[in-house]
């Protein structure tokens, strides 16, 4: 694994732990739960087009407050909000239908986020910038293009979720809890990701130790481990299929990142993030681990794949690239 030097000397960002949630959808409001729950914001301002509906979700959330033990404010937003803003969430943006791929869906969140980041950044804002709409490396790439923020300021949810429910249904093979696995999903947040197998590792055994010890008495465990990644790679399109929707996962991956943010931590985690060099890749943001802290990324993690992985990593790119340039968004 090759780990950059850390910028040391970031431009500050605005300070405070205010957060303005943009999209009072089903994925904005399990994060706005989520956040409430664990005292990570003292204000949470949410701004979404349909008045009545953020109305009614500010003060749903708002009862919930007494419950959680912090002192937090929760309002109806407008851009100005944006101005002394620590973090921006932004969940905005028209859904994924049930079929239809998270790429399927650039061309009209596009022209939303353009109206979205203007208003945003008319307003001053100079803090982190997370953005969870699908599809979310692009539309990454996208806002950091909008607004013109520092690539270390703007930060996608990448492959926290997909590594989470990876990690889900590893724990469920070999009957542990999630934590006791580490291992990533990188690359897109869609079709093309890949899990890194090779630097993987379960109750602090290598994971393809654990697997070649099994293949001994069970030959076929591989296609097993390849079944369990389809499961983890297509969850969301069963998810929707039956609920229309996926939530409380984004939304926890969401207020994951924010901790992350907030409260300083320098910890790696899966997100989207602008490569320059790292993987010999540079322009895009990709799902890879990254150290994030109160600037944003501090560094990308660039970690040492396998030939099979690097190929399947760089596959994943190029499928980004392609999309991204259709944005007419690239240098």
């Amino acid at each position: 694994m090759q780990t950059p030097e850390p910028n040391l000397h970031p431009a500050p960002v605005t300070p405070g732990t205010k957060v303005v949630l943009i999209g009072a959808g089903a994925v904005g409001i399990a994060y706005a739960y989520a956040i409430l729950n664990q005292g990570l914001t003292d204000h949470l301002a949410i701004i979404d087009l349909n008045e009545e509906l953020t109305w009614a979700q500010v003060e749903d959330l708002s009862h919930s407050v007494p419950f959680s033990g912090n002192n937090i404010k929760v309002t109806v937003g407008t851009y100005e909000d944006c101005r002394d803003a620590a973090l921006i969430v932004n969940c905005a943006g028209v859904a994924q239908r049930e079929g239809e791929t998270r790429l399927d869906l650039v061309a009209r969140n596009v022209k939303i986020f353009d109206s979205i980041n203007s208003q945003v950044m008319e307003n001053g804002f100079n803090g982190i910038y997370l953005v969870a709409t699908n599809p979310v490396d692009v539309l990454t790439y996208v806002t950091w293009k909008q607004t013109g923020l520092p690539s270390n300021q703007v930060i996608g949810s990448g492959t926290v979720l997909d590594t989470a429910r990876w990690r889900h249904n590893l724990g469920k093979h070999f009957n542990l809890a999630p934590s006791a696995v580490h291992n990533y999903i990188i690359g897109e947040h869609g079709d093309s990701e890949l899990p890194v197998i090779s630097t993987g590792t379960v109750a602090g055994v290598p994971l393809h130790s654990m697997l070649e010890k099994e293949a001994e008495e069970n030959p076929e465990i591989y296609d097993k481990i390849d079944e369990l990644f389809v499961q983890t790679r297509d969850a969301a399109y069963d998810i929707i299929k039956r609920k229309g929707n996926t939530s409380f996962g984004i939304g926890s991956a969401l207020a994951r990142i924010t901790r992350a943010i907030l409260r300083n931590e320098d910890v790696a985690l899966p997100v989207s993030a602008l490569l320059q060099g790292e993987y010999a890749l540079e322009d895009i943001y990709i799902g890879t681990p990254t150290i994030l802290n109160r600037h944003g990324v501090r560094n990308v993690v660039e970690l040492r794949l396998s030939e099979d992985e690097y190929e399947k990593f760089a596959s994943s790119a190029k499928t980004l690239r392609e999309v991204v340039e259709s944005t007419g968004l690239t240098d």
